[in-house]
């Protein structure tokens, strides 16, 4: 099936919503819900189809070409193909990373259009601004270099007419600059305050890939990132709800990512004995399956 869906998604035009949506879902779990082998072989047909490509190039194009929706929590038919859009891409460039499967057709994308897309929400609805963290996510753990994605657009001076030669730091960086990396923490941590689980999942996990690759780039940038002091009023916030336990994903995922860089301003011996005494008491067999993941995690890391 791969094969005709996949040719006629081709056949398409991004306004085609109502047969490329459900299109584009099919690829998606038809890469996802198979065997090792045949994902490998799903993935080399969709990245041979050229006319998908383009058409998937199209579809995430008009990100930042249409206007926002007045209710930023209605997913309408367009939003709801760009998800999708978003998530296909993410993992095509994941699966064609594992596999070094042959690309017939790069995807050419504007970083500064992407990360602007999360940085200046605009109204965006919640499943937009997690699937395009997903695709973030996946080219930041590829340090950008991707061969099926080409990375267009040169970063500036925030609020420069001209450009201006980076900075040693933003050198280092490329192709982010540091205004960025600040501009888009700051919009991770303030998308974390809306407390929605599926959200606060896909922002901690972009915080956490982020800081990774800026650790990689430079040691020093990355642990400022993760010191900064904003970072304890956001864990005093996501506390000060109705449930004011530590055993919350986000909460103890935020945790092990200051553990793992250090960040002794952040969290405090305090706060670790508090999270291993609620940990002792629970029931662990009770616990969600996303909570228990990131006590697996907060407790290695500890």
């Amino acid at each position: 099936l791969l094969f005709p869906v996949s040719n006629l998604c081709g056949k398409c035009r991004p306004r085609d919503t109502d047969l490329l949506q459900p299109s584009l879902n099919f690829l998606y779990w038809s890469l996802h819900q198979t065997t090792p082998c045949s994902q490998q072989r799903a993935v080399a047909v969709l990245l041979s189809n050229v006319s998908l490509l383009e058409l998937l190039q199209k579809v995430l194009e008009c990100t930042w070409l249409r206007s926002p929706p007045s209710e930023p929590a209605y997913l309408s038919s367009e939003d709801a193909l760009l998800c999708s859009g978003w998530l296909l891409v993410a993992s095509l460039l994941l699966y064609q990373h594992r596999y070094n499967t042959e690309v017939h057709q790069t995807l050419s994308l504007d970083l500064t259009e992407v990360l602007n897309a999360v940085i200046f929400r605009k109204k965006k609805p919640i499943l937009l601004l997690v699937s395009i963290m997903q695709f973030l996510r996946a080219v930041l753990r590829q340090n950008f270099s991707s061969s099926l994605l080409v990375i267009v657009g040169q970063n500036t001076a925030q609020g420069a007419t001209q450009p201006q030669p980076p900075s040693p730091q933003d050198a280092a960086l490329y192709p982010l600059a540091m205004w960025q990396v600040f501009s888009l923490v700051v919009s991770l941590q303030n998308l974390l305050v809306h407390k929605d689980l599926v959200l606060s999942q896909a922002v901690v996990a972009c915080l956490e890939t982020l800081v990774e690759y800026l650790y990689v780039k430079n040691q020093d940038v990355a642990l400022h990132v993760a010191s900064q002091p904003w970072h304890r009023f956001l864990l005093f916030t996501l506390l000060n709800g109705g449930q004011k336990s530590f055993l919350q994903p986000e909460v103890l995922r935020l945790m092990a990512l200051f553990l793992r860089y250090q960040s002794s301003n952040i969290i405090s011996q305090k706060e670790i004995s508090q999270i291993l005494q609620e940990a002792a008491e629970a029931n662990l067999a009770e616990l969600p399956e996303a909570t228990s993941r990131a006590l697996h995690l907060f407790l290695c890391q500890v």
